[in-house]
C-alpha cells in the first residue's frame, strides 16, 4: 500500500495533501512529492492528512525530515487532520510544526494569501483536479 498525493500552490502558501497510508513502502514516494514542493512555490507548506488512513512511526519520521528540507530552503511545515493520537513519534531536535485540527482550520491561518493557483498530483490521486496546470507526476 502506498500514497497518493496533490500539490497545490500559489504565491506566499501551498497545501501538499496525502491519501493512502505513509509507512515504509510509502516513504520514496513521500520524498519525492517533498521534491516538488521543494522546487515549486514558497513560504509555509500544509501538509494536508484529511484522507491520510494511518502512518507508520518511519512514516512520521519521513514528515520531520520533510520539515528539516523544508527548513533549510526557509520554508516551514505546517500538518493539519493528523491521524492517531495527533502526535509525532520524534520529540525534542526536530524544527517546529504547527498543528492545525483541519485544513480549514490551517488555511485559516493564512487568510491574506491570494494569488493564481497551480496544481500537480500523483496519477491515482481520489477525485479531480482543481486546476487547469496539472501535470501528472
Amino acid at each position: 500500500m502506498t500514497i497518493e498525493w496533490r500539490y497545490t500552490t500559489q504565491p506566499g502558501l501551498s497545501v501538499l495533501s496525502l491519501a493512502g497510508h505513509l509507512g515504509a513502502d510509502a516513504v520514496a514516494r513521500f520524498d519525492g512529492a517533498v521534491g516538488w514542493v521543494v522546487a515549486r512555490g514558497d513560504g509555509p507548506v500544509i501538509l494536508d492528512l484529511t484522507a491520510l488512513r494511518g502512518w507508520s512511526a518511519g512514516g512520521q519520521l519521513a514528515v520531520v525530515e520533510a520539515a528539516r528540507r523544508l527548513g533549510a530552503s526557509g520554508r516551514t511545515l505546517e500538518l493539519a487532520a493528523i491521524p492517531a493520537d495527533g502526535s509525532l513519534v520524534p520529540r525534542g531536535d526536530h524544527p517546529q510544526i504547527t498543528v492545525h485540527c483541519d485544513l480549514p482550520a490551517a488555511l485559516a491561518a493564512h487568510r491574506g494569501v491570494t494569488g493564481q493557483r497551480r496544481e500537480w498530483c500523483s496519477d491515482e490521486w481520489p477525485g479531480g483536479r482543481t486546476t487547469a496546470h496539472a501535470p501528472q507526476g
